[in-house]
C-alpha cells in the first residue's frame, strides 16, 4: 500500500518588519505576517481487493510419516493459512498438545491453522475438541460463531476474496449428535452464513466438515441430504471434507428443473453441469492410512477424479488459489507420492 504524502505549503517569503527609528522620519507601513497554513490532508487511502489468497486443506493427518511429509509440504508452500476437516491426531487423550507442537514445527509457529472437529475428537476416543482448540487456536480475525465446531470467517478480514463456512454435521460433542436437518438451528445457520455472504459481495464460498455426503469410500450421507442440497441450493463454490480416507473431487453439481434435488446413493446425470454449480473434494489423505475404493459405488459416475490405496494412492493436501474471478484448487502430492489433480472455477 503507498503511504499517502502530505503536502507541505510554503508561504511566500517576507522580511521582518524594521525596528521604528529613532529620528523622527517617514512613517514606515506595517508589514503583514505570512499567514500559518494547515497542511492539506492526506486523502483517504482505499484498500483494494488483494489480488490473491492461497490456502491448503487436509483431514485425517495422524502422526505418522507421511503426515509429517505432509505437513511439511504445506510449510514450504507458503500459503496464508491451513484447514483441518477433522480427525486430527488419532492419538490418545492428553496428547493434544504434543500433536499442536508437531504441526507448528512443520508448518510454522505462526502459522494459522483452522481446525473443525472429526469424529474422532468431537467426544473421544482421539482426544478432545476443546483441548485441540486450545492449542491450534484461531489465528483469523473476524471470526463469526463457535471455534472448532460451527463458525465462519471472511478472508482477508477487508475486502474479503472468500468466506470460510465450517461445519459439524453427526458430530455429538455430548449432547447427541449435531442434525442439519431442515428446520433445525444448525441448517438455518448454515443457510444465513452463505446467503450473506452473497449479500455482502464476497466472490466466493468455501465449506468445510468432516464428514461427506456423496463418496465412493465406505461411508454413507452421515451429514444428510438436507445439508447438501441446501449447499447446492445457495449456491457454495467448494466444499471440502475428509472422514474417508482417500481423495475424491465430483464434476460440478447444481440443482434445477433436471436436478430438483440430489439423493445420496443414486447417479443422476441432470444434476452435472458443465459450468459454475457446486464441487465437493475429500481430502482424508493427510497422513493417516488410506482406504480402497468402494467396488460398484452408486455416486462414483458423480466423480471426476479418485485417489485410494488400490488407485493412484497418494498422501498429500488440496491447495486453493482464490482470485475475484477465479477459484483454482489441486492437489499437491507429499513427496513419494505422483498423483496430482486439478480444477478450476471461474466467475
Amino acid at each position: 500500500m503507498l503511504a499517502a504524502g502530505v503536502a507541505v505549503l510554503l508561504g511566500a517569503g517576507g522580511c521582518a518588519a524594521p525596528d521604528a527609528p529613532s529620528a523622527p522620519g517617514p512613517s514606515v507601513p506595517a508589514v503583514r505576517a505570512t499567514p500559518t497554513l494547515s497542511p492539506t490532508p492526506a486523502p483517504t487511502v482505499q484498500h483494494p481487493r488483494p489480488d490473491t489468497l492461497h490456502f491448503s486443506v487436509l483431514g485425517d493427518v495422524g502422526g505418522s510419516a507421511d503426515a509429517g511429509r505432509v505437513l511439511r509440504a504445506i510449510g514450504a508452500d507458503g500459503d496464508a493459512f491451513t484447514l483441518v476437516v477433522g480427525d486430527l491426531s488419532y492419538g490418545p487423550a492428553g496428547g493434544e498438545a504434543a500433536w499442536c507442537r508437531t504441526v507448528a514445527a512443520a508448518v510454522g509457529q505462526h502459522h494459522p491453522v483452522e481446525i473443525v472437529s472429526g469424529n474422532h475428537e468431537d467426544d473421544g476416543p482421539n482426544g478432545d475438541i476443546d483441548a485441540f482448540e486450545a492449542c491450534l487456536p484461531n489465528r483469523l480475525p473476524g471470526l463469526v460463531g463457535r471455534y472448532g465446531r460451527e463458525y465462519y470467517v471472511d478472508v482477508p478480514a477487508e475486502h474479503p476474496l472468500a468466506r470460510i463456512v465450517m461445519l459439524s454435521p453427526a458430530l455429538d460433542f455430548g449432547d447427541g449428535p449435531w442434525s442439519y436437518a431442515s428446520g433445525t438451528a444448525h441448517y438455518a445457520w448454515t443457510r444465513d452464513a452463505l446467503r450473506s455472504a452473497r449479500a455482502a459481495g464476497i466472490p466466493w464460498v468455501v465449506v468445510g466438515m468432516h464428514k461427506p455426503c456423496l463418496s465412493v469410500g465406505v461411508y454413507a450421507c452421515d451429514p444428510g441430504a438436507d445439508l447438501m442440497n441446501l449447499l447446492l441450493r445457495e449456491k457454495a463454490d467448494l466444499v471440502v471434507t475428509g472422514h474417508e480416507h482417500m481423495y475424491q473431487r465430483t464434476r460440478r453439481l447444481a440443482l434445477g428443473p433436471s436436478c430438483p434435488a440430489v439423493v445420496p446413493g443414486r447417479y443422476d446425470s441432470g444434476c452435472v453441469v458443465a459450468s459454475g454449480g457446486t464441487t465437493f473434494v475429500t481430502v482424508g489423505t493427510g497422513g493417516h492410512e488410506l482406504r480402497d475404493v468402494h467396488a460398484g459405488d452408486s455416486e462414483a459416475r458423480y466423480f471426476a477424479a479418485v485417489s485410494a490405496r488400490d488407485r493412484d494412492s497418494a498422501f498429500g493436501f488440496l491447495g486453493v488459489d482464490v482470485s475475484s474471478r477465479r477459484l483454482d484448487a489441486r492437489f499437491r502430492p507429499a513427496a513419494g507420492s505422483t498423483f496430482t489433480d486439478r480444477v478450476t472455477l471461474t466467475r
